[in-house]
């Protein structure tokens, strides 16, 4: 029996809430939390985005703003929590590809929606966070990968590599890497799921610090766009996007860290901005401090179409 291709468009939808990046998420009836997604019409859609556009809106009653393509996902054993996509001919099962949409807002509203929410991004990866040191999370897991590793010392290099062991720097940008680590390590719950089995001992034992499941592959989906996202802060301003137009500068540092999961050196930050005429100051305070009045600033955008504008550079402003 031949298997009708199906188009789904799955969308991550990121934003700066109290000094956290957070995701939009769904939660289909029964099961764990997802990603806003839906299907692809090729009668009636014109394009993946306008389509995109128009589901998201309609799922969760939020208007997307800035959007990238992310990826193309069509890993088998995806489908059956996709079943929803829409009906397939009769006779033949479905395969559904599933093109990932990454969207930034300076807003996370919240929306009257049913089962629909903003989530930190940390209950799914929890391990992700340097901000404060080395992740609680991380230090519980590392016994059971270095089990698993130890079984064949081709693996020990990958993990000293991506979950920085023995002394390896940390890689903020790995973050889809180190997930499909886990995920080949058995340790992240989806992969018992994904054929059929109950989790594994190790896996309940450590339960929160393995971070919340997802439907389907929506984790991973979710991890390529932090990794992406992460990515584009050192050669695009791409911060600007989950920023309203008139900042501190303190939150503005804040809202990078929340994304790169890293401290940042509070001068440094600050001559790197200057060094790159971003922001200008709009000669007024923001009283809303809680302490202290502090410049309002803003993006100026209009450098944009008059000369090339990198992003920041990471490495160079941790502490």
């Amino acid at each position: 029996m031949s298997r009708q291709i199906v188009i789904g468009l799955s969308a991550v939808v990121a934003a700066i809430r109290d000094g956290q990046a957070v995701v939009l998420t769904v939660r289909p009836q029964g099961q764990p939390a997802g990603l806003p997604f839906g299907p692809f019409d090729p009668e009636a859609d014109r394009t993946f985005e306008l389509a995109l556009r128009a589901f998201v809106t309609a799922q969760t009653r939020f208007e997307l703003g800035y959007v990238e393509q992310l990826y193309t996902f069509g890993d088998k054993g995806r489908d059956a929590p996709l079943a929803n996509l829409g009906p397939s001919p009769a006779g033949r099962a479905s395969r559904i590809i599933s093109v990932g949409y990454l969207g930034l807002t300076p807003q996370a509203v919240d929306t009257d929606a049913p089962d629909t929410a903003w989530a930190d991004w940390l209950r799914f990866f929890p391990w992700e966070d340097w901000r404060d040191g080395r992740p609680a999370a991380l230090t519980a897991i590392e016994p059971a990968l270095r089990q698993w590793a130890g079984a064949h010392p081709t693996r020990l290099p990958r993990l000293r590599l991506l979950f920085a062991q023995d002394g390896a720097p940390w890689n903020e940008e790995r973050v889809l890497e180190r997930y499909e680590l886990l995920y080949e390590a058995g340790l992240a719950p989806e992969a018992a799921r994904d054929r059929g089995e109950l989790p594994a001992p190790a896996v309940e034992a450590l339960g929160p610090a393995l971070g919340e499941p997802m439907i389907s592959d929506h984790r991973r989906i979710l991890a390529t766009a932090l990794s992406r996202l992460r990515g584009k802060l050192k050669y695009r301003p791409v911060i600007f996007e989950v920023m309203p137009d008139a900042f501190t500068l303190s939150a503005l540092q804040r809202a990078v860290e929340a994304v790169a999961g890293v401290p940042l050196h509070k001068q440094n930050f600050r001559r790197a901005l200057e060094r790159a005429e971003m922001v200008e100051g709009l000669g007024r305070q923001d009283s809303d401090t809680g302490g202290r009045p502090a410049e309002l600033f803003r993006f100026r955008r209009e450098i944009l179409g008059a000369r090339p504008v990198s992003g920041l550079s990471l490495p160079l402003l941790r502490d």
